[in-house]
């Protein structure tokens, strides 16, 4: 008897190539913290670096959301372009605030924002004219 447990498995296509590169767990790249741990971002909090790529930057992904808030972007397009889960970004992002590498720009709040029945009086105004 057989001890191996791929025994009599057929091997079909690979589910990785070459150009992939290697393969890592998220948790991994966070050092297994699932939340921030000082803040939380919102998906259309906006960010900006506040210095340019530091040598001791602690990892790739970090370097990485550095370069790419050398502009103004929100969470949601970091993350998109990052291509990492939004849970991690947000992680690295909390470490990356907490070294003082961005900055975040909260969205306003929706408290002070007209209501609905204002809008849609401002929508019937236009029209009429």
């Amino acid at each position: 008897m057989s001890t191996d447990p791929l025994d009599g498995v057929e091997e079909g296509p690979a589910w990785w190539d070459h150009e992939a590169g290697p393969v890592v767990r998220p948790y991994m790249v966070t050092g297994g913290r699932v939340r921030p741990v000082t803040v939380d971002f919102d998906l259309i909090t906006y960010l900006v670096a506040t210095a340019t790529l530091a040598a001791d930057t602690p990892s790739p992904e970090h370097q990485a959301i550095l370069a790419l808030t050398q502009e103004p972007r929100a969470v949601a397009e970091v993350a998109s372009r990052v291509d990492l889960p939004l849970g991690v970004v947000r992680v690295l992002l909390c470490d990356l605030l907490s070294d003082g590498l961005i900055s975040r720009y909260d969205p306003p709040a929706t408290d002070h924002l007209p209501n609905v029945e204002t809008l849609q009086a401002v929508i019937h105004g236009l029209r009429a004219l």
